[in-house]
């Protein structure tokens, strides 16, 4: 069964100041995600699933399907804020959508095989997604086995300002004990690599393992992810800012001991588009 490539494009760029997973990287005129499909289909993936707004449907057809000519199946799954459980509503003033959590549950009626989970900002290398694709190829029907790729985080910062990361814990077996988001990560004059974290600096190894949202899932993951999303509601609905993210329930699985999930190294460089230099 080969795995499907599930590409979070339903997010704006605040930062970079529009919408950067349509933006142009190349003289060509392709855009990240072009080289995450063409890298994904030569790792053995099987089809696409792109999760963006509705209104942008037609910008992403243009794009994208365009060009690839019936080459590859990509399918549209939509994150709006009123995709909730039911006896929840949108509260108001809410505008953007729950988060990375919630944008995979949004894809769960276009996925029956496990699947691997990007960014459309995000350039992560072929080597990533061979690694990747391996290894949820060979999962069939297992449940409660995940996995992400891990990147040195000297291989993942930015010239242009800092950049929050996943900071990952690893047993000795190379599963993942912990995941622990830290902010405004930079390299210093001096060249030490720190982060901020409370206003106290604190340097990290340049091969400190961290995550940048390519995990590997088996669809069991969205029974636990819909069942969690009711609580994380309930505690979260009237925080017009609060997000569903991937980590809380990676976090929450692993930690309870519902799922483990391998951590698998990256010796590739990241590139991704944050400010509007990273281009």
């Amino acid at each position: 069964m080969k795995p499907v490539l599930v590409i979070m494009a339903a997010g704006m760029g605040s930062r970079f100041g529009g919408l950067k997973q349509i933006t142009p990287v190349d003289d060509a005129g392709h855009i990240l995600m072009d080289y995450s499909i063409f890298d994904a289909m030569r790792a053995g993936f099987g089809r696409v699933v792109l999760i963006i707004k509705p209104e942008l449907e037609a910008d992403f057809t243009n794009l994208i399907l365009s060009r690839l000519s019936g080459e590859v199946q990509v399918d549209f799954a939509y994150q709006t804020p009123d995709r909730l459980p039911e006896g929840f509503s949108v509260p108001e003033g809410r505008v953007k959508p729950w988060g990375t959590a919630h944008a995979v549950l949004c894809a769960r009626e276009k996925i029956d095989a496990p699947f691997c989970v990007i960014n459309a900002d995000d350039f992560y290398g072929a080597e990533a997604y061979k690694t990747i694709g391996d290894y949820l190829s060979q999962l069939g029907e297992s449940r409660n086995r995940y996995c992400m790729v891990a990147y040195d985080l000297d291989k993942t910062l930015s010239d242009n300002g800092t950049v929050s990361r996943g900071v990952c814990g690893v047993d000795a077996a190379g599963n993942l004990t912990s995941m622990v988001e830290r902010t405004q990560i930079e390299r210093m004059p001096d060249g030490r690599i720190v982060f901020h974290d409370g206003g106290v600096d604190e340097v990290l190894a340049e091969d400190t393992p961290v995550s940048m949202n390519l995990f590997g899932f088996t669809p069991d993951f969205f029974t636990y992810s819909r069942e969690y999303f009711k609580t994380w509601l309930a505690r979260n609905k009237e925080n017009l800012k609060a997000e569903f993210y991937i980590p809380t329930m990676v976090n929450k699985l692993v930690g309870e001991g519902t799922a483990s999930l391998r951590v698998l190294r990256s010796a590739a460089q990241w590139h991704g588009v944050t400010y509007k230099e990273d281009k």
